[in-house]
């Protein structure tokens, strides 16, 4: 069976443009009320993060879920009321408290009435992290800074390597997988509370990294097909036979990587959990716009352009 990209590709940018809308609407609702496109974490705006788990080998401490109007009430007599508070784990044993910055006696003290009010925490599991504002800054500046690199060695290396034209389309589809993860992970921090912190932005530049290498390899395939065909072979011609040639090498590939990337997210643990969610959907989102995406756009583009255009480019 050979894949047509061309004859649906208007179908292919429907999908696209449907979920980078609702995705930018959910950034949207995010900038409202977080006054950021996501939920931060305390990588980025700085504050005091206690982690805490009650001891279930004291008998009846872990009867009941923690209480969390209990734990806001507390907080809100210690001045605390703007806190994030989170209960976690399958029984809900597991007390996440994000505060702004406090000293040593603040968090003991608030650590000793946390534990009279809903039980006695396992000091194994206890972890608390205090971050301040301006390394928070500066990570997020540091991680963006870092992304609008890589695009701009994107484009100087796709423009020397291919063309102009070829740089822009793939910038047009890294963006759109970016905006994706982006997108899903604004859902999930309005509906599940999920935060974002310095691992979210490693992910968003390993996204970018697998995605390019994959629209390259279909762009290779388009020059090597183009240089054997007749000059006036359509360019959506050209583009369904390179994608269906790369085809089963971009499924491989795609699925090889998601497999362990399942793995950590099922079996890594909550800290590592997001950061394999935000991977597993970045590498499906660049495997789809490669293939949909910046080649089909590529090809309208191309089609548009005259004769001889497409030619000189073809001989690069």
């Amino acid at each position: 069976m050979k894949l047509s990209v061309i004859k649906q590709q208007r179908l292919w940018w429907t999908v696209s443009a449907v979920a980078v809308l609702t995705c930018a609407i959910a950034i949207g609702l995010c900038l409202v009320r977080f006054n950021a496109p996501l939920r931060p974490g305390l990588d980025f705006i700085g504050g005091t993060r206690l982690q805490l788990a009650r001891d279930c080998s004291i008998s009846a401490n872990c009867d009941e879920a923690i209480d969390v109007a209990a734990v806001r009430q507390l907080l809100d007599a210690q001045g605390l009321g703007n806190s994030s508070i989170q209960a976690v784990g399958k029984r809900q044993q597991e007390l996440i408290v994000r505060t702004r910055t406090l000293d040593v006696d603040a968090r003991e003290r608030l650590q000793g009435e946390l534990t009279e009010a809903i039980g006695r925490f396992d000091p194994a599991l206890t972890q608390i992290d205090t971050v301040g504002p301006t390394i928070g800054r500066e990570l997020f500046v540091s991680g963006v800074l870092a992304l609008m690199v890589s695009f701009f060695g994107i484009v100087v290396y796709l423009s020397t390597r291919f063309q102009l034209d070829y740089a822009i389309f793939a910038i047009l589809a890294l963006l759109h997988d970016v905006a994706i993860v982006t997108g899903v992970f604004a859902v999930l921090g309005l509906v599940a509370g999920t935060e974002v912190n310095s691992l979210f932005l490693v992910a968003l530049l390993t996204v970018v990294g697998f995605s390019v290498n994959d629209t390259v390899v279909i762009y290779d395939r388009i020059r090597e097909v183009a240089n054997q065909r007749e000059d006036d072979t359509p360019f959506g011609a050209i583009v369904d036979d390179a994608v269906n040639q790369t085809l089963t090498r971009s499924i491989n590939t795609t699925l090889t990587t998601l497999l362990p990337l399942l793995a950590i997210f099922f079996f890594g643990g909550e800290t590592l959990q997001d950061f394999a969610l935000a991977l597993t959907i970045g590498f499906a989102s660049g495997a789809y716009s490669s293939i949909f995406l910046a080649s089909t756009l590529l090809a309208l583009w191309r089609e548009r352009q005259p004769a001889t255009a497409i030619a000189t480019s073809d001989e690069t």
